[in-house]
């Protein structure tokens, strides 16, 4: 195997084949990354037992052929590669990589041993990529930390017609964002669609992907365009432009929200956003631990206040209240800023039961995503 490549693009392409890759293996080829030249072509893969990636990028292929070596070696040597053209050759037991002055010999890993990728899954319709990401951002969040409980550190994606809901939560709190995509069958859903004036077929899905990787994946795709989205019943898999991804399924399913969501008879407190972020900042300095933020709704303004006995904080900012003359509820400042940081709105409604029952934050404007907190008991 011998290709020439711009090392900005070798770089890249390793770094995004490299995010699968584990930490600690006790197999040693997992630790690898599978370069295949080809056809003008370089294949850079990565897999573990939970995941794949695999990226095509254009290159200057002397000879055909395939060389595993350890990954994270590879990209480290890539980060200080000079800017330039780069040589890779397979010699003898090693990879060399030549950029400028400096070569670089990495030592082969055995490719018989090398365990065969996984087939993307069929595939099902397409989501614009940045979109797809903005939302995963949104809702991630309130995804649990907690691996003695599994399936509360994923994310739902639910699939139903043209609309696609993702949502996480941790028990404390509870985050859902819609956007649209295209089913397989709809125009411009994907090459393999069946054309203008094809009906989508009826396949709702509902499944929980593991939070970090698909918060990773959306990232790593979000200026891909269209991306298209394969599922089956056990793993989920993303292409576009040369790369694509999967990732295993969670096993369960989370709690539904929708009776959680229904709120009956409530006050809603309208205020902008940003101020709102800055305020709770602010204020938050003084709480110790888990000690609440409060925040006190009179009609026109909220008074938001933390801290007990001789440190305290406080600031007042506009905001409408309907519903009720007066309302106060206080929320964990952590919880709130995650909640607050995740919309992109310049106004939220926040819709409010009373002191220690459910908050919502909505958009302001769709109301397409959807944040459930539980407030706490206030300050005294």
């Amino acid at each position: 195997m011998e290709f020439r490549i711009d090392s900005g693009v070798l770089t890249e392409a390793v770094a995004w084949a490299a995010r699968v890759l584990p930490a600690r293996s006790p197999v040693p080829v997992l630790g690898g990354l599978l370069l295949e030249a080809a056809d003008g072509r370089l294949r850079v893969s990565g897999l573990d037992y939970e995941a794949s990636a695999r990226i095509e990028v254009d290159a200057d292929t002397l000879l055909d052929g395939r060389a595993l070596v350890l990954g994270r070696r590879l990209l480290d040597i890539c980060k200080v590669l000079p800017h330039g053209p780069v040589a890779c050759a397979i010699d003898g037991a090693r990879l060399s990589v030549t950029g400028g002055e400096a070569r670089f010999g990495l030592s082969l890993l055995p490719l018989d041993d090398y365990p065969a990728p996984p087939a993307l899954p069929a595939l099902r319709g397409e989501v614009d990529a940045a979109a797809f990401a903005a939302a995963v951002g949104h809702v991630a969040v309130a995804a649990g930390r907690d691996d003695a409980l599994p399936v509360l550190t994923g994310i739902r994606l639910a699939l139903d017609g043209t609309t696609m809901t993702l949502a996480a939560t941790d028990r404390y709190r509870y985050a859902v964002r819609t956007l649209e995509w295209k089913p397989e069958g709809t125009p411009e859903a994907g090459a393999s669609g069946t054309g203008p004036g094809a009906e989508a077929p009826v396949e709702p899905a509902d499944v929980v992907v593991p939070a970090r990787r698909l918060t990773e994946i959306a990232r790593s795709l979000a200026g891909a365009g269209p991306v298209r989205l394969a599922l089956d019943g056990g793993s989920i898999g993303f292409e576009s432009a040369g790369m694509r991804t999967t990732t295993r399924l969670l096993d369960g399913r989370l709690p539904k929200h929708d009776k959680l969501f229904t709120l009956g008879e409530h006050a809603v407190a309208v205020t902008e956003r940003a101020p709102l972020v800055e305020a709770v900042k602010r204020v938050a300095v003084v709480a110790e631990g888990d000690s609440p933020v409060q925040l006190a709704f009179d009609g026109t303004t909220v008074h938001l206040q933390a801290g007990y006995e001789d440190d305290v904080a406080s600031q007042r900012l506009p905001a409408s209240l309907t519903g009720a003359e007066s309302m106060t509820v206080a929320f964990n400042p952590g919880y709130l800023l995650d909640a607050l940081g995740s919309f992109e709105a310049p106004g939220l409604r926040l819709r409010l039961l009373g002191p220690g029952q459910r908050a919502l934050i909505t958009d302001g404007e769709t109301g397409s995503h959807r944040h459930l907190l539980m407030s706490v008991k206030p300050l005294v």
